[in-house]
């Protein structure tokens, strides 16, 4: 039974290790300059993206406040869908909410994402998604700073950063 029990262990301890090295999946859809609408079904977007972007993205999903990877980033940049690489927020116009998700006042162009009521949460809210992909990105709140008093709360791994390389 001791036996049995070790080789189970190192038979888990194995399978864990080869989860926690898995290659990142590879997405055709992915463009930082192609503007395209990509219509395909969930089930090809499941096979290209990884767990947790098709998670956010494509279930809709919310990520944990003050534990993703860009709610206190100071980086100068683009904000990009993390599907599709569609161009959403340019960091100028990101702010600290204090919510613990990076928030955006304003996005990059007036056409970059698409807006539906959403009554998930048993209240209405505005959802936010990708135009060119219909990735679900965050929600829009209208208690944000001036100019816009619009804070674009979003989940990091709906994001993909892009630092700028000029200055």
């Amino acid at each position: 039974m001791k036996l049995l029990w070790g080789g189970l262990v190192g038979l888990l301890m194995v399978a864990g290790c080869q989860r926690a090295s898995k290659v990142p999946k590879q997405n055709p859809y992915f463009s930082l300059t192609d503007t395209t609408e990509i219509r395909v079904p969930n089930g090809v977007w499941e096979e290209v993206l990884d767990d947790g972007v098709y998670t956010v993205t494509r279930e809709g999903s919310t990520e944990a406040p003050f534990t993703n990877e860009y709610h206190d980033f100071k980086g100068e940049g683009n904000y990009h869908c993390a599907a599709c690489g569609n161009l959403l927020f340019h960091s100028a116009q990101k702010y600290d909410s204090g919510t613990g998700w990076p928030s955006f006042w304003q996005p990059a162009t007036p056409h970059c994402l698409l807006f539906r009521k959403d009554y998930s949460e048993r209240e209405e809210r505005i959802e936010v998604r990708c135009r060119r992909c219909n990735g679900h990105l965050g929600h829009l709140f209208y208690d944000g700073p001036a100019p816009t008093r619009q804070r674009y709360c979003m989940n990091s791994l709906a994001l993909k950063f892009v630092a700028n390389t000029t200055k």
